[in-house]
């Protein structure tokens, strides 16, 4: 099936805002966020391509720290909670907060998107053109390479299979992820990542744009060369929803089998009810999850979304323990943002 291009993600389509000033404020923070302050020294000498992001103006500056825009709702809610009319700007206001008071450093930076199938708009787009590490979050593009291969008669998905692919997906396992990888290199002259990053750009050119396959999981975890950006997971996330992938509906069950992750477990402000379908990703250098999370309206409708977080580090952590612990709260804190801000959209539980 042709898959069907999405507009820009970063020309963001947010709650309407009715100061023509206002608006322009926003469409220039937008932009400032999503191409980058790139630095020119200091951090950036440690980084691959593209370098990061130097630390906000307003990490300095408080006074120039953008300012969500915020109204009451009616009904019971109003007295404990405000109305986030504009999500891109109240997230990038929490982010200025955590820089100025070090609970992000000046060598990391961050990605979000989140797209509504509901409205079919973009709420949230910061730096989401721009690649980064994958970590675990490229086992669901092997899978897809995998199951492309299937559909070929090339690879079969016998029982074995689908349990190596459990264990690749539910519990990350890096010695399951090279056995498909291995088993890709079987069916060309290239090797397993390069096979499974040309069959994703030969099948799904509209897709993986600026997803790099260069490596197998090396030993102990530290995967730091695969890449990709949140749009690429993104334009998937969309095409697996719309059954537009090979196997679609078992990588939505492989995504959906319970497991601890950044978007929902321990994340406050999520309702219990929501489905997940999603991957995370952790070194020393990445915090990250991407993932569909479907929310239930109190009219007993679903009002799914995707979700990408994205925290990486110029070097790898020196506590890693704890620095995943932090950044996975900080995805978390993003997560709760979000649903909120479609709770009050939509009604959801």
């Amino acid at each position: 099936m042709v898959f069907s291009l999405l507009p820009n993600p970063d020309a963001i389509v947010t709650d309407p805002v009715p100061d023509a000033s206002r608006r322009t404020f926003l469409a220039r923070l937008g932009t400032l966020f999503t191409i980058g302050l790139v630095s020119r020294s200091g951090p950036a000498a440690g980084w691959d391509e593209p370098p990061p992001l130097a630390a906000p103006v307003w990490a300095s500056h408080p006074a120039r720290s953008p300012q969500p825009h915020y109204t009451h709702s009616p009904g019971p809610r109003s007295q404990i909670e405000p109305r986030i009319t504009n999500l891109n700007a109240a997230i990038l206001h929490y982010l200025g907060g955590l820089y100025r008071s070090g609970q992000l450093a000046r060598n990391e930076r961050t990605a979000w998107l989140v797209y509504d199938f509901t409205s079919g708009r973009y709420l949230v787009s910061i730096n989401a053109n721009l690649a980064y590490q994958s970590a675990s979050m490229i086992k669901p593009f092997i899978a897809l390479a995998f199951f492309n291969k299937v559909r070929e008669g090339k690879l079969q998905y016998t029982l074995y299979n689908r349990r190596r692919m459990e264990a690749m997906i539910q519990h990350s396992d890096n010695q399951a992820t090279n056995y498909f990888i291995g088993l890709l290199n079987r069916t060309s002259a290239r090797s397993g990542p390069a096979e499974a990053e040309h069959t994703l750009k030969q099948r799904h050119p509209g897709i993986f744009r600026q997803t790099r396959i260069v490596e197998r999981i090396p030993s102990g975890g530290r995967s730091y060369r695969n890449r990709a950006s949140a749009t690429d997971y993104h334009r998937f996330l969309y095409a697996l929803w719309h059954e537009q992938l090979p196997y679609s509906e078992e990588l939505k069950r492989l995504m959906g089998l319970p497991k601890r992750n950044r978007i929902y477990t321990n994340a406050d402000g999520v309702a219990r009810q929501t489905r997940v379908f999603d991957k995370t990703g952790t070194t020393a250098r990445l915090c990250g999850d991407m993932g569909i999370l479907v929310a239930r309206g109190r009219n007993g409708r679903s009002y799914p979304y995707t979700f990408i977080g994205i925290i990486e580090k110029s070097r790898p952590a020196g506590n890693y323990a704890a620095w995943k612990d932090s950044r996975g709260d900080v995805i978390r804190n993003v997560s709760s943002m979000v649903y909120r801000h479609m709770r009050q959209m939509y009604d959801l539980v």
